[in-house]
Parts: C-alpha cells; sequence; structure tokens
C-alpha cells in the first residue's frame, strides 16, 4: 500500500510536470505574465493539489471526486500548451516534451480514478 501522496507515482509525474511548466513559462514575453504564464501554472500545480488533497480526505467518494477535478485542470493544460505551441511561446521540442509527460500524467490520473471507482464499486 501506498503510504502519503508523495509516493504516487501520479503525483510524483505531475510534480515533474508542474516544475517543467514553471521553467518553459520563465521563457514566455512579459504581457502574458498574468494571462497564459498564469493560467498554465495554476493548472499544472491544481493537478498535483488534487491529488494530494483528495489522497487525504476520509472518504473514498471525496478522493474520486478530486481525481475528477485534477483531470480537468490537466484537460485544461493541455489546451493552453497547444495555444502556447500555436503563438510560438512554445518551440516544437519542449512542446512535444511537455505534451508527453502531461499525456502520461491524464493516463495515470484515468487509471487511478478508474480504480478508484472499482473500490467504491466493490465496498458498496
Amino acid at each position: 500500500m501506498v503510504k502519503g501522496y508523495r509516493n504516487l507515482d501520479v503525483w510524483k509525474k505531475g510534480y515533474l510536470l508542474t516544475k517543467k511548466v514553471y521553467e518553459i513559462t520563465e521563457k514566455f514575453p512579459k504581457e502574458e505574465t498574468y494571462g497564459l504564464v498564469s493560467q498554465m501554472r495554476r493548472a499544472s500545480v491544481s493537478i498535483i493539489a488534487n491529488v494530494a488533497e483528495g489522497y487525504g480526505r476520509n472518504h473514498l467518494g471525496e478522493y474520486i471526486q478530486f481525481v475528477s477535478y485534477a483531470i480537468g485542470s490537466s484537460n485544461e493544460l493541455e489546451v493552453y500548451l497547444l495555444l502556447s505551441n500555436d503563438l510560438k511561446y512554445l518551440d516544437d521540442d519542449p512542446y512535444a516534451e511537455l505534451l508527453s509527460i502531461h499525456k502520461e500524467v491524464s493516463k495515470m490520473l484515468i487509471g487511478l480514478r478508474t480504480s478508484l471507482e472499482n473500490k467504491k464499486t466493490v465496498h458498496n
């Protein structure tokens, strides 16, 4: 059994994604500081924060809900990554790297939610 949210692979990978988002957005135009940069950072932090918060809840249904929030934030981040690349704020190589990590995190989040939903079904 996993002890603590920081030991979850999805949280570790999400944390890496968040750090990379922060590093990459340092190079964005200054006029995007309160726009796209802020939104990308918030969405990436929201992924790992919701996994952590859900893990700390005492109710399986709440955990599922917070993982679902994390999935929503992940989807939101994907839109910002695409837009950043299309606007040429994010070059193709860093975009491909971030998108690859993002896809991995998304799959892991969906897998976690499915696993939790299956546990809930068994216990009901």
